[in-house]
């Protein structure tokens, strides 16, 4: 299957990373190379563009599509979050650093996968198909009132509780071993009424488990405390987020990274001596506009946000 990769917050996102001819810039998330591809463009011979996935066909499927670009590039196998590692591949501080979180187009659309309620097919929703973890462990073996919390909080989903106890129920007949499998036990968990409205019913729920597989919102707060520091002065991250827990960590930790006293609000001036080291480069973040909406609906809910180091 080809690597299908639309990207989101296309030109915005390569706009906001200001790009240098012949700096560094690093792509997190590389995916299929849509965004990289946007950086290739602006580099010349001098730069170097860092790809790095947590996925192996995403690395393969993007080394394919860059080769026509000039500028050296590095493929790194890797998490965004493995700062220590992505940091030895650059060499020295980096003047852009992108990530566009989420599950990829590639990855919903492949249903060996797992990532879609739409297809049938094994229970797996890995991102690096290293890791020990698959959606079959969290669906078979996780405790009611875990599966609860993990639904809840990551799905934000209202009907939590009584999804879990449809999903411990069933699988004590015989175990949940497809995603079809699965979304038919959420539409029955689901009263009728409810489910005339808003997103497919399975959708909070698939968000949910591939979070939890795949530890998405650790490794996240993880990059965005860390990851500034790789950036060289002028130097800018920019984060595309797709829900309200992504955009919540990005939000808070650019803040932080902003506001960094630690002083008692109730002190008069700060003792601590910490000052901020970046600048936000938007007040508000950037949404994506009506066309391109229309021509692609997994945008509708994205957000980009932008930090400069000082």
């Amino acid at each position: 299957m080809d690597f299908e990769h639309l990207p989101v917050l296309f030109e915005e996102a390569i706009d906001a990373l200001n790009i240098q001819k012949d700096g560094i810039y690093i792509d997190g998330t590389v995916g299929g190379g849509g965004h990289s591809a946007g950086i290739c463009e602006r580099l010349s011979e001098i730069g170097t563009l860092v790809a790095v996935d947590r996925d192996v066909a995403a690395l393969e499927a993007a080394n394919n599509r860059l080769k026509g670009y000039t500028c050296s590039k590095k493929f790194i196998h890797a998490n965004y979050s493995d700062v220590d590692a992505i940091a030895e591949a650059c060499g020295k501080k980096v003047q852009g650093i992108i990530l566009d979180l989420g599950v990829s187009s590639f990855q919903l659309d492949n249903a060996d996968r797992g990532f879609s309620y739409m297809k049938d097919a094994p229970m797996d929703m890995r991102m690096n198909e290293d890791d020990p973890l698959t959606a079959y462990e969290v669906v078979n073996t996780y405790t009611e009132s875990d599966l609860t919390k993990i639904i809840r909080d990551y799905g934000e989903e209202q009907w939590a509780s009584r999804i879990s106890k449809f999903i411990v129920k069933a699988r004590k007949e015989k175990s949940i071993s497809t995603t079809g499998e699965l979304v038919e036990v959420i539409k029955a968990a689901i009263p009728a009424k409810a489910r005339r409205t808003g997103p497919h019913p399975a959708k909070r729920t698939f968000q949910a488990i591939r979070i939890e597989v795949n530890a998405e919102l650790e490794h996240l707060t993880k990059a965005v405390r860390e990851l500034p520091n790789l950036l060289d002065t002028g130097g800018r991250i920019a984060i595309i987020t797709f829900h309200s827990l992504e955009d919540r960590i990005v939000k808070k930790g650019f803040d932080r990274r902003l506001n960094p006293c630690t002083c008692p609000k109730e002190f008069p001036i700060c003792v601590c001596g910490k000052v901020t080291d970046v600048r936000r480069v938007t007040k508000k973040p950037i949404t994506p506009n009506n066309k391109e909406l229309e021509n692609n609906t997994r945008a509708r809910s994205a957000k980009l946000r932008v930090l400069e180091k000082i």
